[in-house]
């Protein structure tokens, strides 16, 4: 028979419903009988003994909110009754000592991956295509148009024909009239276009942030080569792309085509041209065969959104536990979302593995959370009306459920906004908690896949990065099939322990990154790109 309720950790004073509860229920809980003062959902939670006013609110072990008025035992947890309360992080306060999960069946797996001359492997063979700014966008549409269709046989346009006659093999200028289709297939390479609303008209240090986050995508292994559209006037000039290009990779060996339109004429002109080019670009990209690589070679993004109660005890721990297995076997996880780290500072800076990370990592956060009070907000209103609906009723305990995404492991580099994964280990990364500019950072930084966890539901994908969605109840995996590819409901029935199921998640991965199953979000062709603007714009 399933549980009732839950306890996460031995010092919560709260409990998770695990099932919908009606005032006046008994449930017998850890030896004593807990009488329902209030009808409760499903991941609410339930006061396990009187709160006076003011009294601390603990789950996961960590202060996640105080009580607003006196709640009795058996009493449900609201947004009336308690608010956000974390702990003050001021310094390490000790050192973490990492017990490794068994890792004896991973230590030797490999997957199918793309072999790149500077030694990283992508899950993914991409042709990338991106404007420097928005002013480029339209002309990206165009040849998204061009290759996307002619590629897949669609609808006909001028720049097609010209494509269709270089598929061919005839002269570039030659039109005969007729609709061949083409003799070579282009299986073993996407084309994928970005386009987005930077560039320009925002202050400088956006277009440089910009230009890191680009040059990222560039590097990032599963990306083969890339074409890059240019206005000519704009905040983001060629150089700074060069500049951060050459910051990230010194020796980058990866074909980049740069085009810039007020110096090419009419827009055929330079369309024409770009065609030409990246067609032998993208031709040279397709003949790159999978090949063996280990498991360590994978950098993968911890991400979550549409979170709800359940997260945080059965989808999100799962995932930490696959995250220790990938650290453990010299692999690099990558955690995000620093304002969905708010109560759990303490922790993160005492599994720092160095002094310099761990300040640093307190003053990126306390930097953020300062820019988001000047704004006239806070962490504390991170949580979305669909997180307090299902169960998270305060940022701390939404931060205590999405921090463990990271397992358990020693953090190796606190990494800034653009910045590159360099280090193998548990990697963080300071984003934002929006979802896709999240995932945009992860993949930006060099994540090769992307699992994101969710309770509610959310579609969200990435151009070059397959990203998995892991649900933490069966309910949603059976209402959203097609973008569900993991469900972690039974660690809620009591079927499968965070283990189990987090071995499950890794092998999903491996097959991912192996070519030999699709995530859903590229089966809907999800391709979000969202780039973090922390500046004004002017």
């Amino acid at each position: 028979m399933q549980k009732k309720l839950i306890k996460v950790q031995e010092e919560d004073n709260v409990a998770v419903a695990l099932v919908d509860l009606v005032q006046g229920d008994r449930v017998q809980f850890n030896g004593e009988e807990i009488i329902l003062l209030s009808n409760t959902k499903a991941k609410h939670k339930i006061a396990l003994t009187d709160l006076e006013k003011n009294s601390q609110i603990i789950m996961y072990g960590v202060l996640v909110g105080k009580a607003l008025y006196p709640i009795k035992k058996g009493d449900v947890l609201t947004t009336e009754n308690i608010v956000h309360q974390s702990d003050v992080v001021t310094q390490r306060t000790k050192r973490v000592t990492w017990k490794a999960p068994d890792i004896s069946k991973w230590k030797d797996r490999t997957f199918m991956g793309y072999h790149r001359p500077d030694g990283q492997v992508g899950t993914q063979n991409v042709w990338l295509f991106f404007p420097l700014v928005f002013c480029e966008n339209r002309n990206i549409e165009v040849l998204k148009e061009v290759f996307e269709k002619e590629l897949t046989m669609g609808r006909e346009r001028k720049q097609r024909q010209l494509l269709r006659n270089l598929i061919n093999g005839k002269d570039a200028d030659f039109n005969d009239g007729k609709t061949e289709t083409g003799t070579e297939t282009f299986d073993n390479v996407d084309v994928k276009f970005i386009t987005h609303q930077g560039g320009c008209g925002g202050i400088r240090q956006d277009s440089q942030t910009l230009a890191k986050l680009l040059a990222g995508y560039v590097k990032n292994p599963n990306v083969a080569g890339a074409t890059v559209l240019s206005l000519g006037c704009q905040n983001l000039q060629i150089d700074l792309l060069k500049n951060a290009l050459k910051d990230i990779d010194p020796n980058l060996d990866k074909p980049v085509l740069i085009y810039e339109q007020q110096q090419m004429g009419t827009v055929d002109e330079m369309l024409n041209t770009i065609i030409k080019d990246s067609f032998a670009g993208i031709k040279a990209a397709n003949a790159i065969q999978r090949k063996p690589a280990s498991i360590s070679k994978l950098k993968l993004g911890l991400e979550c959104g549409g979170s709800d109660g359940f997260s945080g005890i059965s989808a999100n721990p799962a995932l930490g536990y696959a995250s220790d297995i990938l650290a453990a076997v010299g692999g690099s996880p990558i955690l995000s979302e620093f304002p969905e780290l708010c109560g759990v500072e303490q922790e993160l800076v005492n599994r720092c593995v160095n002094d310099d990370d761990a300040k640093r990592f307190m003053q990126l956060m306390k930097a953020y959370e300062a820019s988001a009070e000047a704004a006239g907000s806070g962490f504390d209103m991170n949580p979305s009306p669909g997180n307090i609906k299902d169960g998270l009723i305060t940022d701390a305990m939404k931060s205590a459920g999405a921090a463990k995404k990271g397992g358990t492991s020693p953090i190796v580099s606190i990494l800034d906004y653009g910045e590159y994964v360099t280090k193998p280990g548990l990697n963080l990364l300071c984003t934002p908690g929006n979802d896709v500019e999240s995932t945009t950072g992860m993949v930006g930084s060099g994540a090769n896949i992307v699992v994101f966890t969710t309770g509610l539901g959310t579609p969200t994908g990435n151009p070059i990065a397959p990203v998995l969605k892991v649900s933490s109840n069966t309910i949603l995996a059976e209402r959203m099939p097609d973008i569900i590819d993991i469900d972690t409901g039974a660690v809620i029935r009591g079927e499968k322990s965070i283990q189990e199921m987090g071995e499950e998640i890794l092998e999903y991965v491996i097959n991912v990154a192996s070519g030999t199953i699709e995530a859903k979000a590229d089966q809907l062709g999800q391709d979000d790109f969202i780039p973090w603007k922390r500046g004004v714009s002017l």
